[in-house]
């Protein structure tokens, strides 16, 4: 009857740890596509920005020639600089992003690890009762 009960005891141990895995890892990949996503909006929102750029240089451009030319450089040099600017954020963005999802996979790892640090120690001790119950 004892050894009934404690192997009970020690599957439902390992169950809980398995289902605490899945959950953690359902997490990790919950952050991933939400870093995704991210990703894919800070490009269309640089995308929408240099279209917006090259809108500006057209509208100069159907003025007088030389405000064309004077306005085309200027617009030029601001659309490098945004682009430039976009770039960097974007980068930077990434690199937060990439960061967040490193954090979130270690923290994941570190879950998984403790669960299973915690189903061993679980399962070690229920076996020791067990031993100590037979002898």
């Amino acid at each position: 009857m004892k050894k009934v009960i404690l192997s009970s005891v020690l599957m439902l141990a390992l169950s809980i740890s398995f289902v605490s895995c899945r959950d953690a890892a359902d997490k990790a990949k919950s952050a991933t596509d939400e870093a995704g996503a991210a990703m894919e909006q800070a490009g269309e929102d640089a995308k929408e920005m240099g279209t917006e750029a090259m809108e500006d240089a057209k509208e100069a451009g159907s003025e007088a020639m030389e405000q064309a030319e004077e306005a085309g450089e200027e617009i030029k040099a601001g659309a490098e600089d945004a682009a430039n600017d976009l770039k960097s954020k974007a980068e930077e963005a990434g690199d937060d992003i990439k960061e967040k999802a490193n954090e979130a996979a270690s923290d994941v790892k570190d879950a998984a690890n403790d669960a299973t640090d915690k189903a061993k120690d679980a399962a070690n001790s229920a076996a020791d009762k067990a031993k100590a119950a037979v002898n």
